[in-house]
Parts: structure tokens; C-alpha cells; sequence
């Protein structure tokens, strides 16, 4: 009766273990990847292509959204996710912080999906006229390095204002209250404040900044599945000239997600660039110049060095770029 019981006990033990290993590999065989609100990665998501090829490969696919750049790359630095998209600005603060993390694959520049708007009623004529006034912005985010270009050309820095931070949907509120005189903002929310409060912008991007959007990941998933991150880019790259040439039919698909009536959404589609390429020497170059300013203003506590922290793909994937 003692070897009967022993025998279950460990039948039972072994099943168990059989499960908690299933358990831990679906859980190393899950992708997460991290996206905002509108990009290139709502268009993927949307499509579901990405799910089908890494189906093929025994992976799944999870998704999570973030308000924000910084707050995704704080995601990413935490461990909550493998892979994600930002702006240019908030990398650089979250690797002069610390962050395991690594430069991809970029998007062609995009300058006017970015803009400092002021209310339809503002007396504001030029970014000079921000002088003493109060700005919304998300802290760390792409609009942040455009608040500071745009400053600089119109001979003033960032102490002449009074920053406001603010994540997009409390930054829209402030705006709309008037506790605000401008807001910094990318799209789609860019878009719906032209179309639905009538603001006005004051200054986009246009000869001012490239606004790449950055596909980034988490060092150690890297390194680990190359792989991965390959059929990644090509998916991102294939689903962006698939919108680049059907632009009517991706502003029909994504303006449910959003929430966001048609011709916002169609507006924000055609500001965006599409064609993901991995990362050249050229655009390290201008994320280089984008983390000095960033240094020198001591908006982050030491100099970086950008190229340390760039993929190297394998070499099949090198050679397709």
C-alpha cells in the first residue's frame, strides 16, 4: 500500500513539474511589446500579421499600451516588456538612467506629426511670445526636445518658460481649462486638438527636428532572440508601405482603435512616415546631437554615447536593410 501511495505521490510530483515547466516556457515564449496610442505599431497590431509569423515559430504575441514614451521605456526597464516604440527624446533619458536598453530600427523623419499648439483665441503669434508663459508637455518625451529647438531658435531656452508636465490626456485638459497657454503634443492628439478645439499651432517640427519614432529593446531579449527582432522589422517595415499605399483603408481600420473620428484619424496617417530601416550611422549621428543638448541644458545627468547602445543585427538581416 506504501509503494502504491509513494508511486502516485510521484506521478503527481511529475505531472506537476511537467506543468510548471509548460507554464515557464509559454512564458519565455511570449513577445511583449509595448505601443502608444497611434504609430506604426497600432497599424501592426491592427493587421495581425506579426502574430502569424512568430505563430510558426511557437511564440505568442502580447500587447500593452502606454500613455507615453517614457512611460513605455519605464516598462521596458522594469522587465513588463521585450520591445516597444518611442520618440527620440525619451531613450536618451531612459538610458542616461540607466536602462539595459538598445536602438533597433527607426522610421523616416516625420517633423510635422509634432507641433507647440495654442488655443484658437490665443494672442500667442510666435514661439517668442511663450515668454513667461505656462507649456504643457509629457516630461522626457519627443515634444520635449522640439520645446527646446523651438525655444532656441526663437533666441530664449527653456528657463524663460514655465514647464508643465503632463501626460497627454491631462495635458489636453489643462489646455482646454486655458490653466495652460500652449501644449507641445504629437499626434493623433495633435490632430484631434486642430480639428476638435480648433488650436492652433505655433510651431511644428518642420526645420526644426527629424522626429524619428525608435523601435527599441530590451538588451537581454536581444541578445537572446535576434531572431525575433528580425521578423519584427520586416513586419513593421511591410505594414508601413502597405499604409503608405492604402492610406484610406488604414485610416478605416485604425480609427476605431483610437476612438478618434475618420478625418482626424486620416490626418494623423498622412503626417506619419513609414518604411522602418534599421539604424544608420547618420541617425546616430542626430540622436548623438539630441543627448548633448539634452546634457548640456542638464536635463540629464551625464553624457551618453549613443552608439554603445545600438543593435547589431545578424548578418542576413544586415544585408536586407
Amino acid at each position: 500500500m506504501r509503494t502504491i501511495t509513494l508511486r502516485r505521490s510521484l506521478v503527481a510530483l511529475f505531472a506537476a513539474a511537467i506543468s510548471f515547466g509548460a507554464i515557464t516556457q509559454a512564458q519565455a515564449e511570449t513577445l511583449r511589446i509595448g505601443y502608444q496610442k497611434y504609430g506604426t505599431l497600432v497599424l501592426l497590431k491592427a493587421k495581425g500579421t506579426l502574430e502569424k509569423r512568430l505563430a510558426e515559430k511557437g511564440i505568442d504575441v502580447q500587447w500593452t499600451e502606454f500613455p507615453g514614451g517614457p512611460q513605455l521605456l519605464e516598462g521596458l526597464n522594469v522587465g513588463s516588456i521585450d520591445f516597444g516604440t518611442t520618440g527620440e527624446a525619451p531613450p536618451i533619458f531612459a538610458q542616461a538612467a540607466g536602462a539595459d536598453l538598445l536602438y533597433v530600427a527607426h522610421e523616416p523623419p516625420a517633423p510635422t506629426s509634432e507641433a507647440i499648439l495654442v488655443p484658437k483665441g490665443s494672442s500667442l503669434k510666435s514661439v517668442a511670445d511663450l515668454k513667461g508663459k505656462k507649456v504643457a508637455l509629457n516630461k522626457g518625451s519627443n515634444v520635449h526636445y522640439l520645446l527646446v529647438r523651438a525655444l532656441e531658435d526663437a533666441g530664449l531656452s527653456i528657463k524663460d518658460i514655465t514647464p508643465v508636465y503632463l501626460p497627454p490626456a491631462d495635458a489636453r485638459a489643462a489646455f482646454e481649462r486655458g490653466s495652460v497657454d500652449a501644449w507641445v503634443i504629437w499626434d493623433p492628439f495633435q490632430a484631434a486638438a486642430e480639428r476638435q478645439l480648433q488650436a492652433r499651432s505655433l510651431r511644428d517640427g518642420k526645420d526644426l527636428v527629424a522626429n524619428h519614432q525608435f523601435y527599441l529593446a530590451a538588451k537581454p531579449y536581444a541578445e537572446k532572440h535576434p531572431d525575433v527582432l528580425g521578423v519584427l522589422v520586416e513586419e513593421i517595415r511591410a505594414v508601413g508601405e502597405w499604409t503608405q499605399a492604402n492610406s484610406e483603408a488604414a485610416t478605416i481600420q485604425v480609427a476605431p482603435l483610437l476612438g478618434l473620428p475618420a478625418d482626424i484619424t486620416r490626418l494623423a496617417v498622412e503626417r506619419q512616415t513609414y518604411g522602418a530601416q534599421l539604424i544608420s550611422p547618420q541617425v546616430v549621428e542626430a540622436q548623438q546631437k539630441i543627448a548633448d543638448t539634452f546634457s548640456d541644458l542638464q536635463l540629464i545627468p551625464k553624457r551618453l554615447s549613443i552608439k554603445d547602445v545600438v543593435w547589431t543585427p545578424p548578418a542576413n538581416l544586415a544585408q536586407a536593410r
